[in-house]
């Protein structure tokens, strides 16, 4: 089967689609009115993975990651481990989908101790993750547990950090079985999925409620620092999605995101 826009790549020149850039601003401004934030506080990016129809508001501003981070953890744990994804034990793939279903903090913990911060924000410079010339990107700096190492990134000292455009990367990259290799992005994917772990109704999920949908995801809270990164599959539609926001209204926009981006999908692609 062939990947999804196997020739394509997002970069910082990469053009976006007039008609879905429309539509993302309206949708940004009307959910910005409705629940009383700025442009200041979102940030959001939309990629259609059959078309590469593409639209971003904002996909350079560098906003503390919360949880989001996490997908780096998973990243290097592949990276560094070349047979990890041979040897991979039920348990061991258990707790990874965990760390990114769950998000649990004491699951995250144990695999970045295990791996490093200086290891693991090497794997993501060396996939172009974080470019302090670009506006920083991912960054991973801090463990999740109790701990006095951190490491906060060269442009905003953030422990944890991320943008739109490298958030969209990164999910481009693993649906065309580009991160590490096909055999590490699939089971990436599988992990993602972990379809024996629940998924958290909020966000993303809560707003796609009641649609025929399948969400691959990392959220992240932590103050007013709420968002949401998702591949989202349905008939007729394949597209990644990232929301972020700080405000203490954004999982309301975000909420409202899914639904309306979901709405533009069915109408217009």
């Amino acid at each position: 089967m062939e990947r999804p826009l196997d020739g394509f790549t997002l970069d910082f020149a990469t053009p976006v689609d007039a008609l879905l850039q429309r539509s993302l601003e309206q949708i940004d401004a009307e959910l910005r009115h409705r629940h009383g934030l700025g442009a200041e506080h979102t940030a959001v990016g939309v990629l259609d993975l059959r078309a590469g129809h593409l639209a971003l508001l904002r996909p350079d501003r560098m906003e503390y990651a919360a949880s989001v981070a996490k997908v780096a953890i998973l990243l290097a744990y592949f990276e560094l481990q070349p047979g990890a994804v041979s040897q991979l034990s039920p348990a061991t793939r258990h707790e990874l989908g965990l760390m990114i279903k769950s998000s649990s903090n004491e699951m995250a913990t144990r695999f970045s101790r295990r791996l490093g911060l200086d290891r693991i924000q090497q794997v993501l410079n060396s996939h172009a993750f974080y470019e302090p010339a670009r506006g920083g990107g991912i960054w991973m700096g801090k463990h999740y547990g109790e701990s006095t190492e951190r490491h906060g990134d060269p442009l905003g000292d953030n422990s944890h950090a991320a943008t739109v455009r490298q958030l969209l990367r990164f999910y481009l990259l693993l649906e065309q079985d580009k991160l590490v290799s096909a055999r590490a992005s699939a089971t990436m994917r599988d992990i993602f999925a972990s379809p024996d772990i629940p998924q958290d109704p909020i966000k993303f999920v809560k707003g796609l409620s009641g649609r025929d949908r399948e969400v691959r995801r990392k959220w992240g809270s932590w103050e007013d620092w709420l968002h949401d990164t998702a591949v989202i599959r349905g008939p007729g539609r394949h597209y990644i999605l990232v929301g972020l926001t700080h405000h203490p209204r954004g999982d309301d926009y975000l909420e409202g995101l899914a639904r309306l981006v979901d709405d533009v999908m069915e109408q217009h692609w």
